[in-house]
């Protein structure tokens, strides 16, 4: 077997069959394929799809690729959830800790965000000395001591997938489904998990523009989950205005702080909602959604999923004194009001420029190795649909000392993020069910 030969194959449309993906993928990670040839494959494979099973095929090959981590000792329930990306999603931050005071064992491993805005990882180190780097023993003791635990990933989990991944990003041949769903769903099951919730975002500030491309993602997610013997449910949902209230990573804990409070935006709400009800009807801790919904809000209203959270800072060494004290949090010293320039209603808020915006004050990153300020970021004081008078503030930028010139880009682009109508605007659907 030749990777010229495979090559050839994919680009004359032809399926693979398991032992010939992972003769390329087990080899490439050997050295014997070189970057030239897996590009080569890659760029055919975009142009030629792969099917149901040779998507299959990939994403197990990537899981055999590194470390599995097993939980069976401690359930044979494992649930995890994942988002495709947006702006403003700190669903995790208030998910996770429903989920586990209800009693469901939740492995989260995370990454740090690039592009525009912060990713959970960076969210969650904006709390003073909280631990993000996990060992795999740290890892699975604290799911065993209060069910829930949230570390950065593993460079021992798919490390195929990451190698891959770093070649897709240089030679533009990220967009293909087969290949993101194999990246997503690999992680997902090598961590652990048996149950999976995704959130697939569409719209302005997602990597998906619409409904119908991230249902045909969400699809394929499902049918290799099947193949694969995993149980992987999906939510598709709007991202064409940011998620909340907050943008940027100490702002977006508070929110989420606050959430556990009882005090909640309702996108935000209606997400989480959705997202959890799947999993505990899936576990069957709930039998049906009034019985999850009644469950979820219990735990909010008591402040038990609260106290979830501080157990969860605690155990990962972070301050808990942050639950009650926002003053520990660094908030950028510098706030900017941008203002409605007429009477009306919201009628766009465009995801993308928010996080453009929020980035060039300092809370986003374009390499891993770039620094981030966790105290920059924005405020939404309107949402789409929000009645709004003139010279009322819209949204406050958040930041410290910065150039000038991304100063000055930064207000322009959060001032044409968003249009005002004179005529009645109706909030946007956030989950698309069709």
């Amino acid at each position: 077997m030749r990777a010229v030969d495979l090559i050839q194959k994919k680009k004359e449309g032809k399926c693979h069959t398991k032992e010939e993906i992972d003769f390329l993928i087990d080899n490439y990670m050997k050295g014997n394929i070189e970057d030239y040839q897996m590009s080569a494959w890659l760029m055919a494979v975009c142009f030629q799809g792969l099917n149901d099973q040779e998507t299959a095929y990939l994403t197990q090959s990537f899981i055999n690729s590194g470390d599995i981590l097993d939980f069976s000792s401690i359930s044979q329930n494992i649930a995890d959830k994942h988002s495709t990306g947006g702006v403003g999603d700190k669903v995790t931050l208030v998910l996770i800790p429903i989920l586990a005071q209800l009693g469901v064992y939740t492995a989260k491993l995370s990454g740090r965000g690039l592009g525009f805005t912060g990713g959970t990882i960076d969210k969650l180190e904006s709390i003073p000395n909280f631990k993000v780097e996990l060992t795999n023993e740290e890892f699975f003791n604290q799911i065993k001591d209060i069910k829930v635990a949230i570390s950065s990933q593993s460079p021992n989990l798919t490390p195929a997938d990451g190698k891959i991944y770093a070649l897709r990003d240089v030679t533009a041949t990220v967009d293909n489904k087969s290949l993101i769903c194999a990246s997503v769903v690999s992680k997902k099951i090598a961590s652990g998990a048996n149950s999976v919730v995704l959130d697939v975002k569409f719209g302005s500030g997602a990597f998906l523009k619409t409904p119908n491309e991230a249902k045909e993602l969400g699809e394929l997610m499902i049918k290799t989950g099947k193949l694969l013997n995993k149980k992987i449910d999906v939510v598709i949902s709007s991202m064409e205005q940011p998620l909340g209230l907050c943008v940027g990573n100490s702002l977006e804990v508070i929110e989420a702080i606050e959430f556990l409070k009882g005090n909640y935006q309702k996108d935000l709400y209606d997400i989480t909602l959705e997202l959890a009800t799947k999993t505990l009807l899936n576990f069957n801790i709930a039998s049906n959604h009034i019985e999850a919904k009644n469950m979820i809000d219990s735990v909010i209203n008591d402040k038990s999923a609260l106290e979830k959270l501080r157990q969860i800072i605690i155990h990962q060494k972070g301050n808990p004194d942050v639950i009650n004290d926002y003053s520990l949090f660094k908030i950028g010293k510098n706030k900017i009001e941008i203002k409605a320039n007429s009477d009306g209603f919201i009628k766009t808020l465009d995801a993308l420029d928010v996080a453009h915006s929020a980035k060039l004050l300092g809370a986003g990153r374009d390499k891993k190795t770039d620094n981030i300020n966790y105290g920059a970021g924005i405020k939404l004081h309107k949402k789409i649909g929000s009645k709004v008078k003139q010279n009322e503030t819209v949204m406050e930028l958040y930041f410290d000392k910065i150039e000038e010139i991304k100063l000055n880009d930064a207000i322009k682009i959060a001032k044409s993020s968003f249009e005002i109508s004179k005529e009645l605007v109706l909030e946007p659907a956030l989950i698309f069910k069709g």
